[in-house]
């Protein structure tokens, strides 16, 4: 009996730090940006998908979460906080809903398996990123009008760099998924 006790409570205690460490790789993701054309990009739906990905669809959920209760909190995790905002605030404006995709995303690479082939890993990779831009699109839309080029602003100068960390991820999936193991 005791055994077990221990043995739950260093699963939740590993766990706890695994969600802490994706968090951090998370909010790191989210400050570094790629000189890419036409618009730099972030790492922040590459790291998104790994951890549904590497971590299973509970622990990946919960990174997320934590990194988007960080946020709303008011520490600067997000892409553009602390120049743009920083908490509720932020969180609410245009991004919110590429934010909250963040959670489906995850939750969707997670169902990918490794016996997988790689045209079907990427059909459910590209499925996943999907979530986070149709998400994304509608609050945009609501924000800022649905008269305004939605489509142009908040999608289409992202879609080469999706395909490019999308085919990583699909290419590396079977060696991505083996890290699920040993957390």
């Amino acid at each position: 009996m005791e055994l077990t006790k221990n043995h739950s409570q260093a699963k939740l205690i590993k766990s706890l730090v695994v969600v802490i460490l994706g968090s951090i790789a998370l909010t790191i993701s989210a400050k570094i940006k790629i000189p890419f054309y036409p618009v730099p990009m972030t790492m922040q739906t590459f790291v998104v998908l790994f951890l549904g990905l590497s971590l299973g669809h509970k622990i990946a959920l919960a990174t997320i979460g934590l990194y988007l209760i960080e946020g709303i909190a008011g520490l600067p995790v997000f892409s553009n906080s602390p120049e743009k905002g920083v908490g509720l605030v932020y969180f609410t404006g245009p991004t919110m809903g590429y934010l909250i995709g963040f959670l489906t995303a995850c939750y969707l690479a997670s169902k990918v398996k490794a016996s997988d082939n790689f045209f079907l890993v990427l059909f459910k990779l590209i499925f996943a990123t999907s979530t986070i831009y149709i998400l994304g699109l509608i609050w945009l839309g609501i924000i800022i009008g649905w008269d305004k080029p939605i489509f142009t602003l908040g999608a289409k100068p992202f879609l080469l760099a999706e395909i490019f960390k999308i085919t990583i991820l699909a290419i590396t999936t079977k060696q991505i998924i083996k890290i699920k193991k040993f957390i």
